[in-house]
């Protein structure tokens, strides 16, 4: 249960961040350096719509963490490799949803929609890993006889 409560929490997070900042450099906003006051407005702007990442991302990200869930449990896959999986399963889902959006098409727009579902799901199964994963083992190891 813990996993899914970080991944509920993180991934929207994540998410709802990179798709601003990739919708952000898609339309051309940035094509300067940016000054503080543009940033300023980035996070203003991320601030008001938290609320509509939360809304759309939860059950994405459950549907991640349920992905992380079912690949802990297959002993063979490590956790880095775990974390690969779940970043990559995570690329392509958002990558199919908001990567055929606007008028521009191309590796950029590829990679930066991509990378919104990677990097939250990817953080989210490293942090699952060492917050649940290791613990567990630790308290496992601690009981056996030496």
């Amino acid at each position: 249960m813990k996993r899914y409560v970080i991944f509920a929490a993180l991934v929207p997070l994540f998410g709802g961040f990179l798709l601003l900042l990739a919708t952000t450099v898609m339309s051309g906003y940035w094509s300067h350096p940016p000054s503080l006051s543009e940033a300023g407005k980035l996070f203003a702007v991320f601030a008001r719509t938290l609320q509509y990442s939360y809304l759309f991302g939860l059950l994405p990200a459950l549907m991640l963490g349920a992905v992380d869930d079912i690949v802990f449990h297959i002993k063979r896959i490590g956790p880095y490799l775990r974390l690969l999986i779940v970043g990559v399963i995570g690329f392509a889902a958002t990558e199919l949803l908001y990567g055929s959006r606007g008028p521009d098409s191309g590796l950029l727009q590829f990679v930066l929609y991509g990378l919104v579902g990677f990097i939250g799901g990817a953080v989210s199964s490293g942090l699952a890993h060492y917050l649940i994963d290791l613990p567990a083992k630790a308290k496992g190891e601690a009981a056996l006889p030496s």
